[in-house]
């Protein structure tokens, strides 16, 4: 997976490249410096072009075709994404950080969404009321909201654009996505993906650029009709009091705290390669990151003793090197805040067991698999979101008190439970307070299943059926076929 050199790309407005008005970015690999793309920064006047276009669109083309027609062209670009899985799975890692075979399986894994929006395209209903009295029916249908504004991360650019874009297409909305500064490319290509698919000039539109100036003039845009917004909570709250203004529907995929619990009953070898696969994916930059582990006292010296000896395997380096399983860390930014998280266990008192280690040359950045044992509930390491190879281990006694450490968070995203126990298992899935469980597994992701977070880990739902409903309105039509029964003429009003 090598390319020559850097690619410069253009914003896709209007079914074409079209070039932006601000200065122009470069995007470096984080395991090599070597520039990778380059790009201009979008202006408030590029927006309002990506978004003009989006709503003619919607209104001339977009809203009025059929499921079945929406479905072919999805299904379609899901045949292209994977036909052009080399170029995606490059850009993919070298923008990103991400291992060579990782970034691949990403692409792979994002057709998969794209395959199954095609068919939730067909498959959108309503309800009918038929008992509501003689000559009276009443049905409700669900209509696209409109223009979607479609905000993405850096961390899994192409998956993450993939859990949103596809099902906004399927409902019947046009979009303006603006992927992050740091890894655009992945996004920017889907623009010729889906014109050769035969999505219809201006359905979708993609500027790139800076949060400041790109993000926030698509937030503010009085022609968006929803925010569909993945990334840190802080941002994800200015988004929402920005929406308030228009009063625009609002969907949030924020941060994660997120806690794994092990039972001594359960089966311990798949927890740990479970806890290994949770903690240090991406180099745990990740939302969905494990990056609590709570262990039953009774198996927790032994279990830790094992994770240290397997997590010390951890191959670090080149996303391109044979083996790799950790690559670089995004940019300087994130590096020196997970260094941070270090040092403040190390003060807090926690108990280094693994790691602490790492490294800076240049544009170069790495933190090898970090472990903490001693954890206290109170600590920020044990609080806070950290996105990076940091793991955090508490232990208990009781399920109710691993229920109450789990539930101790401000996030709500996701946690998993092991156990052999069906009843604990069912408590634990009821009681704690997350938008998706994991029982005997972690990381799994159907495109069936609807993904989304409670408390500060967000609002609304992704992929699955909700996906779909997300970008769209419910309107109800009443119908009276006769019997009415005059309010006012014949009445004593003069």
């Amino acid at each position: 997976m090598t390319h020559g050199a850097p690619r410069r790309f253009r914003n896709w407005i209007g079914g074409a490249w079209r070039d932006a008005g601000g200065p122009e970015l470069e995007r470096r690999d984080p395991a090599s410096g070597a520039i990778v793309s380059l790009f201009r920064d979008s202006t408030a006047e590029d927006v309002d072009a990506a978004v003009s276009s989006a709503k003619a669109a919607f209104a001339a083309v977009w809203s009025a075709t059929s499921g079945a027609e929406r479905a072919t062209i999805l299904s379609k670009a899901a045949d292209n994404i994977r036909g052009a899985v080399d170029d995606l799975a490059y850009f993919e890692m070298a923008e990103s950080g991400k291992p060579a075979k990782q970034a691949r399986l990403e692409i792979e894994r994002s057709a998969m969404l794209w395959d199954f929006a095609a068919t939730q395209a067909r498959s959108i209903t309503g309800d009918s009321f038929g008992q509501l009295g003689a000559n009276y029916l009443a049905i409700t249908v669900r209509e696209p909201l409109g223009v979607a504004a479609i905000i993405t991360p850096w961390n899994f650019p192409f998956l993450i654009v993939s859990q949103k874009l596809p099902f906004a297409l399927a409902a019947g909305c046009a979009a303006v996505v603006k992927p992050s500064e740091l890894t655009s490319a992945t996004t920017l290509l889907l623009g010729e993906i889906l014109k050769d698919a035969g999505l219809p000039n201006g359905v979708l539109n993609i500027v790139a650029g800076l949060g400041r100036s790109c993000g926030d003039a698509l937030l503010h845009h009085p022609s968006v009709d929803m925010i569909s917004f993945t990334g840190s909570t802080a941002v994800g709250k200015h988004a929402m009091r920005v929406s308030a203004d228009g009063l625009k529907k609002v969907s949030l995929e924020l941060g994660g705290k997120n806690a794994h619990i092990v039972m001594a009953d359960a089966d311990l070898d798949a927890a740990l390669d479970a806890a290994l696969h949770g903690a240090f994916l991406n180099a745990g930059q990740s939302c969905n990151q494990g990056s609590r582990l709570l262990l039953q006292s009774a198996i927790a010296e032994d279990f830790i003793r094992k994770l240290v000896h397997y997590a010390s395997r951890i191959k670090v380096g080149d996303t391109r090197a044979e083996g790799v399983l950790v690559g670089p860390i995004i940019n300087k930014q994130q590096y020196d805040k997970i260094v941070g998280y270090i040092a403040s266990g190390r003060e807090e008192g926690a108990t280094l067991a693994l790691g602490g280690t790492h490294r800076e040359d240049g544009e170069v950045r790495f933190v090898d698999p970090t472990i903490f044992t001693g954890v206290k509930p109170d600590m920020r390491i044990a609080r806070e979101e950290i996105f990076g190879p940091v793991l955090s281990i508490l232990n208990f006694d009781t399920l109710e008190e691993a229920i109450a450490l789990a539930n101790d968070s401000i996030f709500g995203l996701s946690a998993g439970i092991w156990t052999a126990n069906v009843s604990a298992a069912m408590n634990a899935a009821r009681a704690v307070n997350a938008g998706t469980i994991w029982i005997n597994t972690y990381l799994d992701g159907p495109p069936e299943l609807p993904f989304g977070g409670v408390g500060e880990s967000g609002i609304g739902r992704e992929v699955g059926r909700q996906g779909v409903e997300e970008f769209m309105d419910i309107k109800t039509v009443q119908i009276r076929s006769g019997g009415y029964s005059p309010r006012w003429i014949g009445s004593t009003v003069v």
